[in-house]
């Protein structure tokens, strides 16, 4: 077995193990990553485009920010739309000035790889077998395979940023964690295609046949998504049977000037509500989806594992620069905190947008909410707040 020494282990090359161990190396300290794919998976898969403020002033802090910059879309307001009509939500009035910034997390990705490969990043690709071991010694390691070669990583801490299927948060024993769930029993279908976006900013559309999202990442390309029921099959759905549907959602003012096209890529994805207490366990620390997933009705998921990555890079910069543990004594509390409120935003704006029941009744209020909401500058103010991002 080959003996690797290092003073960080991170585990899972996506955008939070890559903030992570980029952040870490600027401050010199030492990582490596490691990932059960390579990375032309990792880069293609395809996820979030809303970053938060917090999120950008990350990735600049990173020095990973030159091309989001140049390319991303500043937006500073969403679009409501139920009972065949948009209403705008203005984040920047609301928020003193806040905005979002639009650009896929398969950028993300890219300007990353591309950092960690130039300062010479150590990651090992397509790894198999991972165990941690020793989780509460001050020498803990990890074990993996790769090209069927034995290896062990010993360090002074692991960061599991491996998502939620990885090995990391079920590392820790099942008596010392405690796991909160809530599966929605509807999910999202979501195209891609190369296709201009049908308006400026983002629209939620609330209808009686169900949710609708009209998203874009970049100037010629659209991301769009409709809420299915959990029993649905991708093959059910060909590209012209969703556009229909999502023209039948959205406002005829979007319908009439939609463009369609060829889908470049065609998923469901399962909506949940998780939380995994606490994100450490020893000198194991969890970050990013090993540690929550959030419905993406609030695009909070890459934003949530950011500030995981901001609180967990500053506690270990401290740790190594000052000999100060408190940063990372108080990691899982503090991001526990944000979490939760995050956690909080995107169950309730999903209840509001979305069709939860055949009650003609049910319906009727949550337009009623939405008519409150998007007319009171107190309930404008709430959503507006939230989805800029609370403060780190």
């Amino acid at each position: 077995m080959s003996e690797i020494n290092t003073q960080v282990a991170i585990i899972g090359a996506g955008p939070s193990g890559l903030i992570l161990s980029q952040i870490l190396d600027l401050n010199g300290i030492e990582n490596i990553v490691i990932e059960r794919h390579d990375r032309a998976y990792v880069e293609g898969r395809i996820r979030a485009g809303v970053l938060e403020a917090g999120t950008v002033e990350l990735l600049e802090q990173a020095q990973v920010a030159d091309r989001m910059n140049r390319e991303g879309l500043i937006h500073k307001g969403i679009y409501l739309a139920f009972d065949n009509k948009s209403v705008r939500v203005d984040l920047a009035q609301h928020t003193g000035g806040k905005t979002v910034m639009v650009y896929g997390q398969t950028e993300v990705q890219k300007d990353l790889f591309d950092a960690r490969e130039a300062r010479g990043g150590v990651i090992h690709y397509q790894v198999d077998d991972v165990e941690l071991g020793d989780l509460e010694s001050n020498r803990p390691h990890v074990d993996f395979t790769q090209g069927g070669e034995p290896a062990r990583i010993s360090c002074d801490f692991i960061a599991g940023c491996d998502g939620f299927h990885g090995v990391s948060r079920t590392s820790i024993p099942a008596n010392q964690r405690r796991d909160f769930e809530m599966v929605y029993p509807y999910g999202w279908l979501g195209v891609l295609s190369e296709t201009p976006p049908v308006a400026d900013e983002l629209i939620y559309a609330a209808h009686e046949r169900g949710f609708a999202l009209c998203s874009m990442r970049s100037k010629t390309r659209s991301r769009h998504y409709v809420q299915v029921a959990s029993s649905e099959k991708v093959q059910d759905w060909s590209d012209q049977r969703f556009w229909d549907e999502l023209k039948l959602r959205i406002p005829e003012e979007y319908a009439s000037t939609l463009k369609t096209g060829p889908s470049i890529e065609k998923s469901i994805a399962q909506l949940r509500s998780f939380v995994c207490e606490p994100m450490r366990f020893g000198n194991l620390f969890l970050a990013g989806d090993a540690a929550h997933i959030v419905p993406p009705t609030g695009a909070k998921g890459l934003n949530l594992a950011a500030s995981d990555i901001y609180y967990l890079s500053n506690g270990l910069i401290d740790f190594y620069g000052k000999g100060d543990s408190a940063g990372l004594d108080g990691y899982s509390a503090k991001a526990l905190a944000r979490v939760w409120r995050a956690e909080r935003f995107s169950w309730w704006f999903s209840q509001l947008t979305h069709r939860l029941s055949e009650s003609a009744f049910d319906h009727r209020m949550q337009l009623a909410q939405l008519e409150y909401y998007t007319g009171s500058r107190a309930g404008s103010s709430v959503i507006a707040e939230n989805y800029v991002g609370l403060p780190f």
